[in-house]
Parts: structure tokens; sequence; C-alpha cells
């Protein structure tokens, strides 16, 4: 008896943790997803190197890049993510991978003309070592009213 009652209480404490680790990663991811946006609006390649994943994909409503294509198109302003307005968040954290949606409305120059536009962005994470990198980031036009399920 005495045994299960141990193994219980490692089983208790070892799941606690785990949960306290689980919600420190996605508040850690979530910051990084909202920081992401204000960096891409000033267009800091650099801090935006260091989140991106060398071998990341960037999904959008005209293509698809990798990395250094998504810096260089944000360096050089041919997209300019001036402002996306979060409306909602979901995240979802499993082992060493985090999945982000969020619910914007992103207000872009695109080709020297202003876009206005709903999505629900979709954000791939992978932590490694001790950093958090993006390994992918898809935009799916949406209604205004879209809901992300959480």
């Amino acid at each position: 008896m005495k045994t299960n009652i141990k193994i219980l209480a490692l089983f208790l404490i070892c799941s606690i943790s785990a949960f306290a680790q689980s919600s420190k990663d996605a508040e850690t991811v979530l910051q990084l997803s909202k920081d992401k946006w204000q960096w891409m609006a000033d267009k800091n390649v650099d801090k935006l190197k260091d989140l991106f994943d060398a071998k990341a994909k960037f999904v959008h409503m005209s293509g698809t890049w990798k990395t250094d294509e998504e810096l260089e198109i944000i360096k050089t302003g041919s997209i300019w993510y001036k402002e996306a307005k979060v409306h909602d968040s979901a995240i979802e954290v499993s082992g060493k991978t985090a999945i982000v949606w969020n619910r914007i409305t992103l207000i872009a120059m695109v080709r020297g003309n202003e876009a206005k536009t709903e999505f629900t962005v979709t954000e791939v994470y992978q932590k490694q070592k001790k950093d958090w990198k993006m390994l992918a980031l898809t935009f799916s036009s949406v209604r205004d009213t879209h809901q992300i399920k959480k």
C-alpha cells in the first residue's frame, strides 16, 4: 500500500512539473509570436533571423518562400507588415513543438499598395536547445467573423 502511495505521489509531482513547464513554454512562445509581428512591422531582420529556423517555410497568398527570401522581402519592403492587429490567439504545446494560431487583421504595403486583410495565421515553433525557433508560418484568408476553436 505504501508503495502505491509513493508511486502515485511521484506521478502527481511529475505531472504538475510537466504542466508548469508546458504553461511556461506556452507563455514564452506566445510572447515570441507577439514580438514577431512588431519586428516584422519594424523590418527588424536581425531579430527575425534569430527567430526563424534556417529551413523555415512561409506560405502567403501569392507564394511560398524560405527564410532567406522572407527576410529579404521584409528588409526591402517588398511586403511591409505595417500592423498586425491580433484579435485572438490559441496555442498547443507538445514536447518540443508549439503551434500558435492568431486571428489577425493585417495592414500591409504590398508592391506599393496598402492592403487590409483578415487572416488566421498558423505558426509552428520547435525548441532547439534553449531557444524556440519558428519552422513555419502560414497565412489563411478568413472572414472577420472567423473564430479560433480552443
